[in-house]
C-alpha cells in the first residue's frame, strides 16, 4: 500500500511539472522542435515544378534499356542507317513543322532539350561514336557552329548553361533526315535476336547562296536512353487513314516502324558502305544481303520442327500450283486466240477449197464417161501364098 502511494505522488509530480511547459510552448506559439527545415530535396523538387513537367530519376529508370552481359552475347552487329523524311514511314519525324496544339516533332523536342541543358549530346566522329564526358559537345558551340540563334535562359550559370531559342529560329525544315544507330545483338539467354536503337544524329541539309545542291551536315549524337522518357510524353500519327493518334515516338523507335537504307555497318578499315561499293546496283545488293541476313540469323540456328516443315511444303505446293494453273491460263488464252485467227481466215479457204472441188468435179465427170473402144484396124486378107523362108542348101 505504502509502495502505491509513493507510485502515484511521483506520478502527479511528474505530471505538474510537464504542464507548465507545454503551457509556454502553446501561448508562446513556437518553440525549437516545432522549426521545420526545408532540405535540398524539397527545393529540387520546387526547381522541377518551375521549369514544367519533367523526367525523374525513377522514370529515367525505367525506360532505360538493360545491357546484356558480355557472357551473355553471342553474336553482335552495329548498323548504321540512314533515314530520309521524304520517305512515307518517316514523314512522322518531320510533321508538323510547327508547334500545333501542343504536338512537336522530334527534332524541336530535341532541341529544346538540349538548350534547357536536361540532356547532353555528343560529337558526330563518322563511324568512331563514343558517348562519353571527353566528347560531350558545348551548346553554345554547336549554335554557333550551326548559326542557330540564341539568347542565355533566366536562371543560366557556366556550370548549368541554359538558353533560349525562338521557335522561329529552331531549323526544323532543315532537318530533313536522321543517322540511326543500331545494335543487334544474340542474347543466349531468351535465344532471341534483339534490335536495339542506341542513338539518333539530325541531320542538316543546307544549300549555300548560290544554290545547287544541298549539303548534309551531321549535328550531333542523342543516346536514345536518354532521350526516350521525354519521346514517351508526346503521341504522334503514323498513318494517314487513322487520325487518332496512338503511338508515342518511343513506341516508333521501339517498334522499328521506321525504314532507312544501310549507309555503314562497324568494320576494321572504318568504310562506309559507298566506299566499299561504288557501284550503286553492288551496293543496293550488299544493302539486301545484309538486311536479309540480320532477319535471318536466329531462324538459322534451329533445326524446324515438323509443324514447320509441313507448313513449308504446304505453302510450296501451294505456290507451285498457283504457278501451274497459271500457265495453264496463259495457255487456254494463248489457244483462243488462235482459234479466232483461224476462223478469220476461214472464208479464203472455203473460197479456195470450192473452186478446187469444182475442178475436181469437172476432172472427175470427164473421167466417168464411158470412153468409146478404137476400132482396130482391119488386118489385110490373107494371102493363098504365104511368103516362106527360103532355106538353100549349102554345101
Amino acid at each position: 500500500m505504502k509502495a502505491f502511494a509513493r507510485y502515484t505522488l511521483a506520478a502527479v509530480a511528474l505530471l505538474a511539472a510537464v504542464t507548465p511547459v507545454a503551457a509556454q510552448t502553446t501561448d508562446g506559439g513556437s518553440s525549437s522542435s516545432s522549426i521545420v527545415r526545408r532540405g535540398a530535396g524539397d527545393r529540387s523538387r520546387d526547381k522541377q515544378q518551375e521549369a514544367g513537367p519533367g523526367v525523374t530519376e525513377r522514370m529515367q529508370q525505367r525506360f532505360t534499356s538493360q545491357e546484356t552481359s558480355d557472357a551473355d552475347k553471342m553474336w553482335m552487329r552495329v548498323i548504321y542507317r540512314d533515314l530520309k523524311l521524304d520517305n512515307p514511314k518517316n514523314t512522322p519525324l518531320y510533321y508538323p513543322e510547327e508547334v500545333v496544339d501542343g504536338q512537336e516533332n522530334l527534332f524541336r523536342i530535341i532541341m529544346r532539350l538540349v538548350a534547357d541543358n536536361r540532356m547532353p549530346v555528343y560529337e558526330y566522329l563518322d563511324g568512331k561514336e563514343i558517348f562519353t564526358d571527353q566528347y560531350k559537345v558545348k551548346v553554345s558551340d554547336m549554335l554557333d557552329r550551326f548559326h542557330v540563334l540564341y539568347s542565355p535562359a533566366k536562371g543560366s550559370s557556366e556550370k548549368n548553361p541554359k538558353f533560349v531559342i525562338e521557335e522561329a529560329d529552331v531549323p526544323a525544315n532543315e532537318v530533313l533526315s536522321y543517322f540511326v544507330l543500331e545494335k543487334w545483338e544474340f542474347d543466349s539467354r531468351t535465344n532471341k535476336t534483339r534490335r536495339i536503337v542506341e542513338a539518333i544524329c539530325p541531320v542538316l541539309h543546307r544549300s549555300d547562296d548560290f544554290g545547287g545542291e544541298a549539303v548534309r551536315y551531321p549535328m550531333f549524337w542523342v543516346k536514345m536512353d536518354n532521350l526516350r522518357p521525354y519521346l514517351t510524353q508526346q503521341y504522334i500519327f503514323v498513318d494517314d487513314d487513322n487520325n487518332l493518334p496512338k503511338y508515342t515516338y518511343a513506341d516508333y523507335f521501339s517498334r522499328n516502324m521506321y525504314d532507312g537504307d544501310i549507309y555503314k555497318t562497324r568494320n576494321l578499315a572504318n568504310k562506309s558502305m559507298m566506299q566499299l561499293y561504288p557501284d550503286p546496283d553492288d551496293r543496293q545488293r550488299a544493302q539486301d544481303s545484309i538486311q536479309n541476313r540480320l532477319e535471318q540469323f536466329d531462324k538459322k540456328l534451329w533445326v524446324p520442327s515438323r509443324e514447320e516443315v509441313i507448313a513449308a511444303r504446304e505453302a510450296r505446293e501451294a505456290a507451285e500450283d498457283a504457278a501451274e494453273a497459271a500457265k495453264d491460263a496463259e495457255e487456254a488464252i494463248a489457244s483462243r486466240d488462235g482459234d479466232v485467227d483461224e476462223g478469220e481466215a476461214t472464208p479464203k479457204k472455203e473460197v479456195r477449197s470450192t473452186r478446187s472441188s469444182r475442178s475436181r468435179a469437172k476432172a472427175t465427170s470427164t473421167k466417168s464417161k464411158p470412153k468409146k473402144k478404137a476400132s482396130k484396124p482391119k488386118s489385110a486378107p490373107k494371102s493363098s501364098s504365104s511368103a516362106t523362108k527360103s532355106v538353100r542348101r549349102r554345101k
